[in-house]
Order: structure tokens, then sequence, then C-alpha cells
């Protein structure tokens, strides 16, 4: 089975070549989607794709998929490196049930400290605490552990509902019936949006622990609230809701 790698960079990123050099040897196809312009000696045989004028997250993961032909595409942040057998990991645990759409590694921070990236779908009262003035009350880490899976840390492939698009390993196929990603999503949310409409279509959601991959994450949302990516984030949970109005009931 053969893989294509996608990055999306929105402009010079400090890791990005960190996250090329380790990705690379790993995958079929390479393409580099640079949201503004860069300068950047690639890997042999990578593609950039340079955007005249910025575009989403969703947008630009969708014109770099459109740009390969492999079975099966990982979208990588550029501060995201994998460990050197992540990508095979993560390409024999999906190859071995066609239902298998989305698998996602084990996230770990620099330091080697376990990253949480399994994540429950959200709700509106998880939602209301982790996106307002609440969470400097409530500590969302602290007060929903059951969302952040945070007592949970399988050692062997378990499902999920979504995880974090920092790195996800992907079946073309399910691209395909889906369409993609839904391109009104600026930045935030389309990761869950997407996970939801691949469980609702019957795909399968893997977190596959053995494969490890190193991510900085900046978090900026959860440091500042009032930020232009809140509004961002914001905007997401409103499409979220209007497209899947049935969570609404999820309290």
């Amino acid at each position: 089975m053969s893989v294509a790698g996608i990055v999306v960079t929105h402009g010079p990123h400090p890791d990005l070549e960190r996250c090329l050099a380790a990705l690379a040897p790993q995958v079929d196809e390479l393409v580099v989607v640079a949201n503004l312009p860069l300068d950047l000696e690639l890997p042999p045989g990578a593609r950039l794709l340079e955007n005249d004028r910025p575009a989403g997250f969703a947008a630009n993961v969708n014109s770099g998929v459109a740009e390969t032909k492999s079975d099966f595409v990982v979208i990588a942040n550029p501060d995201t490196e994998p460990a050197r057998d992540a990508v095979a990991i993560l390409t024999d645990f999906a190859s071995g049930a066609p239902r298998r759409g989305i698998v996602g590694p084990q996230l770990r921070y620099p330091d080697g400290r376990w990253q949480p990236s399994r994540r429950r779908f959200p709700t509106v009262t998880g939602t209301l605490i982790r996106r307002t003035p609440l969470r400097y009350l409530a500590h969302p880490f602290e007060r929903q552990p059951g969302h952040y899976l945070l007592d949970e840390r399988p050692d062997q492939p378990v499902q999920a509902d979504w995880m974090l698009a920092a790195f996800l390993f992907l079946r073309r196929q399910l691209l395909d019936e889906l369409e993609g990603f839904d391109e009104h999503f600026r930045l935030y949310g389309e990761d869950i949006e997407f996970c939801y409409r691949a469980a609702k279509a019957g795909w399968e959601r893997w977190y596959v622990p053995a494969a490890v991959v190193t991510h900085r994450y900046a978090a900026e949302i959860d440091r500042r609230l009032l930020t232009r990516r809140t509004l961002w984030h914001w905007r997401g949970i409103a499409r979220f809701v209007r497209k899947h109005p049935e969570r609404l009931r999820a309290l």
C-alpha cells in the first residue's frame, strides 16, 4: 500500500525541516502546502504548493490530497516528528481491515511526556467550559478527564471518537467518499467534524499507541482566550452545530 504525506505550513516554521526529514523516508509521495510564500530546500522528490493567498487548514489539506494518488494519506503539522517506524505501523494496522478509515498515533511532547490526542466528541457543557472564561474557574484538564480521556493510556489499538489532526493517517477511499475536509472551517474543528462524518458513514477511527510522533503543540487557544484564533474556534463550533444539530442533545 502506498502512502502520501501532506504537510501544511503557514510560512516559515522552525520545526519544518525536522518534520520533513523524518517524514520523507516513510512515504511514497510528499507534498508541502505553503499557505504563505516559503523559501525551503525540499527533500528529493517532494513537491511544493504555494497559495496565491492564504486559505484555511481544511482547504490546504484538500489541495494537497488532490495532488497525490497513494492509497493512504498522512496529514502532518510542521511541529511533528514521526518515529522512524511510525508510518509503517499505521499502514500495517489500517491495511488490516477495509473500514479502518482514520488512524492516529500516540503523540508525545518533546520531553517524552504523553500527550492526550484521543478525545470524545464535544458536548455543549464541556465546550462552554473550555472556550469561555469559565475555563479559569473550572480548569478543563482537571474537571473533564472524560473528554480528554486522561485516565486511559492504552498500550494496544483502541477505537476513538476523534483525534487531533496534528498527525493523522487517512484512507483515500474515505477522503473520496466524504469529499475531504469541510473547507468552510478556517482553523479548529475541522478534524472533529471530519471524524464525526466518518463515524456517521460507518468508518472506524483508531488510536494506535505503538506508532509514536513527537508534537510540540503550541496550544495557543488554551493559553490565551481572546484572540483571533478563539474567534476561528467559535466559528468552527457554530458550523459544526449547524451541520450536526443533533449534537445539541449531548449536554
